[in-house]
């Protein structure tokens, strides 16, 4: 009998033909069960024959007689041509997604996840860029980008996917060339329009998560009511001048606020200038992306406590996060006990006109 030691998502590439995989911290609560005859022989492999032989030892303190570690390991193993059976990824996928691999919370069910899961972003300017990048190097499989801008010299101080020889490029395609170069593997979707009312659910339908990385409150509320009709979690980002905040909304959950909780009626253009108007700090748009990315890998996954029902605010000069709690409103026009759906609605003259 062979006993491959290591965890799951290092047998995630492969392991030795006919072994029988069980991590190491399992391997004492589930010997009875796998080899019963203390005195049949056994021998354990890990990556290169260290973990391998404190187990072995650990083995012999009970009663097992018959022991001994692959010397070398899987390594040595593969190295000299031994039979090897095929894990879970290919030898590419294995090590490109090996630090995920090795995570318990993620592991190989986990990054399968992410390599099944699609992912709309819509906006492929300053928080799109690190949400992108940082999607497409985890191996979410589909990324679809909705924008029709095209890449401007000023865009480059914080739209980190495109380049000063991509200038007038649409920024779907200049932010496609990017994310393909980073990782190849994962299926790239542009559409390169404006979301409108009469688009906007076609074009998140069928998605896992929505990432909100546009800088107009028009695309927020047809954003938001799209995802709540459709039940796709929202993952809200914003960013002015100096101060950034994360939410997610997430019409699955019982209690979940929506974006109109957070902003019942959209303000005056007067009072809410976009980037091009006030300016912001270019580092600001990365770490709030970053902070979506990591909401939206989080539900994909399912793991931790996603910010739902939470407010986080970022203030760049003074370095300080700050957490606001944001309950659901019972009045809300847009999710609460007496808000109606009466289709959806371009709201910029609306905007422009309070």
């Amino acid at each position: 009998m062979l006993i491959d030691v290591r965890e799951d998502g290092e047998r995630a590439a492969g392991m030795p033909a006919g072994a029988i995989g069980v991590p190491m911290g399992e391997v004492l609560d589930r010997i009875d069960a796998i080899a019963p005859d203390h005195s049949a022989p056994i021998l354990l492999s890990c990556a290169h024959g260290q973990r391998s032989l404190h187990v072995a030892m650990a083995l012999q303190g009970i009663g097992y007689e018959k022991l001994a570690s692959v010397e070398g390991g899987f390594v040595r193993w593969a190295a000299e041509g031994l039979p090897v059976a095929r894990g879970a990824f290919d030898a590419e996928a294995a090590e490109r997604y090996s630090r995920h691999l090795l995570l318990p919370e993620v592991g190989a069910p986990g990054q399968q996840r992410l390599l099944q899961s699609r992912v709309a972003l819509i906006g492929a300017g300053g928080l799109g860029s690190p949400v992108g990048l940082y999607l497409a190097a985890a191996g979410v499989g589909t990324l679809t980008l909705i924008d029709d801008d095209v890449v401007e010299k000023s865009n480059l101080q914080r739209q980190v996917l495109h380049t000063d020889a991509r200038v007038g490029t649409p920024k779907t395609e200049s932010a496609r060339v990017a994310l393909n170069a980073l990782n190849p593997g994962v299926r790239v979707e542009t559409i390169t329009q404006r979301l409108r009312a009469a688009n906007v659910e076609s074009i998140i339908r069928d998605h896992d998560v929505v990432i909100d990385g546009a800088d107009n409150f028009p695309t927020r509320y047809l954003l938001d009511a799209a995802c709540r009709r459709l039940r796709i979690p929202l993952v809200y980002g914003a960013v002015h001048r100096f101060t950034g905040q994360v939410s997610v909304f997430d019409a699955r959950r019982e209690g979940s606020p929506c974006y109109r909780c957070l902003f019942p009626e959209p303000p005056a253009a007067a009072d809410a200038p976009n980037c091009a108007e006030a300016g912001v700090l270019g580092v600001l748009p990365g770490i709030i992306g970053l902070l979506q990315a990591n909401e939206a890998i989080k539900l994909l996954l399912g793991i931790g406590q996603p910010l739902v029902g939470r407010l986080l605010c970022f203030d760049a000069l003074a370095a300080t996060f700050r957490e606001l709690r944001l309950p659901r409103d019972p009045r809300c026009p847009g999710c609460g006990a007496n808000a109606q759906f009466r289709g959806y609605a371009d709201i910029e003259q609306a905007c422009s006109a309070h």
